[in-house]
């Protein structure tokens, strides 16, 4: 067992077998799934490395406990303290690697329909190689010539890219909700239990969303001053009630009879989310008191204890950041989400309610025609009539994401003073990125439910 073991895993990382664990007691999985899971574990360790190079803690622990550091950092002509390693710069060149690496799968398999042409065998093996592959394009950055003309280029590129990424992360949100709702509101045609569900969902999504509104507007606001913070407050939350009205008025319920309150509670909260977090990205303000003396306002007096902990904060937050980035990545490339992306949604009738309606159900695992053990995890080939997913369009998210890991781990336009330790120190780019974001899902929404008044000749379901 274990010599068949070994021998597959050298094909998976050499040849064109699918990648599978040395453990019988793992589950099983599908060739797709294991696929994007290796994409999506270069992803991450090609993310550590440029939280690593923006750490001046980790520099400095380098700098102290490994000997002879500063003949190594000349061995390797990366300066005399490896200073070309560290930095927003050394940052910018290993995700212009990552980003090609990406870029270039994507121009390879453009049109890939079926899982046996030579094209898919790259894609879905020869691990080691890419790997090797990734590296030297990573590291071969380093070496392009006029590094600041490169810079200065690659960061528009970064920063349309990044806004692309966070355009596609509000689609999936926008259709996230209308998949949630019309799954439940099917099962709700058989079962009055959905009907019990949806209103029960519907009102914790809107008690989040306005005991939200309450805390922010309790706590980022002064009597004094925090006028940005009072305005965008009172406009996002005029926002949600505005969505919530189109959602549920007449006009909108008789050409689309499955829009709710369900959707627009998830994207009320979400907008609530994201002002949030945009106040907490904003610079604090300071006012004098009544002694003269200088003030900080529109930040919580509980959160300035937080800064004690700034290391677990920022290594908490960085890592459910990177989470959705990767949650973002994988689910925008099954069927129904890259359909949504297109304006295209599936048939109410066809679904199955389900409490788990992200979940495919496990008939379509049942009736995958082929499987195989070779000594360890058991592999499903589920690619045998044909791809599961669109290869091209999978490189291209990761491509956008690794132009938005850029930009975020750099601070987008403050990049110079950017240090992965400040992570979640108010800057204003950051705050208006998050609040236009914010805007920009509105609108996405609001389009799905307007859509078909404006165009009454198009097909339009949600």
């Amino acid at each position: 067992t274990c010599g068949f073991c070994l021998t597959f895993q050298l094909a998976c990382c050499c040849g064109i077998a699918a990648c599978s664990l040395c453990c019988k007691c793992c589950p099983k999985i599908k060739q797709s799934t294991s696929t994007r899971f290796m994409y999506a574990l270069y992803f991450i360790l090609v993310t550590i490395i440029c939280c690593i190079m923006m750490s001046t803690t980790v520099a400095n622990e380098m700098k102290t406990h490994i000997p002879f550091y500063k003949e190594l950092c000349k061995g390797i002509q990366a300066g005399e303290m490896c200073e070309k390693l560290v930095g927003y710069s050394a940052v910018y060149k290993v995700c212009f690697g990552m980003a090609c690496f990406f870029f270039l799968f994507s121009l390879f398999t453009i049109k890939v329909n079926s899982s046996k042409s030579c094209r898919a065998y790259i894609h879905n093996g020869f691990w080691f190689i890419k790997l090797i592959l990734l590296a030297a394009m990573c590291s071969g950055a380093f070496f392009i010539p006029d590094q600041d003309t490169f810079l200065n280029a690659w960061r528009y590129v970064g920063a349309t890219g990044g806004f692309l990424f966070i355009a596609i992360q509000l689609i999936l949100l926008v259709e996230f909700a209308h998949k949630w709702n019309k799954n439940w509101t099917a099962g709700a045609n058989h079962k009055q239990m959905w009907n019990g569900l949806l209103a029960l969902v519907t009102l914790i999504l809107y008690s989040v969303a306005v005991a939200a509104l309450v805390l922010m507007a309790l706590f980022y606001t002064h009597s004094k001053g925090c006028m940005y913070n009072k305005v965008l407050i009172g406009v996002n939350g005029g926002l949600c009630l505005f969505v919530s009205l189109v959602a549920i008025s007449p006009c909108v319920q008789d050409r689309q009879p499955h829009s709710g309150l369900l959707q627009s509670g998830v994207i009320s909260c979400y907008v609530m989310y994201l002002t949030f977090s945009a106040l907490s990205s904003k610079p604090p303000e300071t006012i004098l008191d009544e002694n003269n003396q200088n003030i900080t306002i529109c930040v919580p007096e509980f959160s300035q204890g937080l800064h004690r902990d700034e290391n677990l904060v920022t290594g908490l937050g960085t890592t459910i950041l990177f989470g959705c980035i990767l949650y973002s990545c994988l689910t925008s490339t099954t069927r129904a989400s890259s359909e949504a992306l297109r304006g295209i949604y599936a048939a109410p009738e066809t679904e199955v309610a389900r409490c788990c309606f992200c979940c495919v159900p496990d008939g379509d695992a049942d009736s995958e025609e082929h499987t195989e053990k070779r000594g360890g995890q058991t592999v499903i080939y589920d690619e045998k009539k044909g791809t599961v997913y669109s290869y091209a369009y999978f490189h291209f998210v990761f491509f956008l994401a690794s132009l938005y890991v850029m930009m975020t781990v750099t601070h987008w336009f403050h990049y110079e003073s950017a240090q992965i330790e400040n992570f979640f120190t108010g800057t204003w780019s950051i705050f208006w990125i998050k609040m236009v974001s914010c805007w920009v899902c509105v609108c996405l929404y609001l389009w799905t439910l307007t859509a078909p008044l404006c165009c009454p000749t198009r097909g339009f379901s949600v």
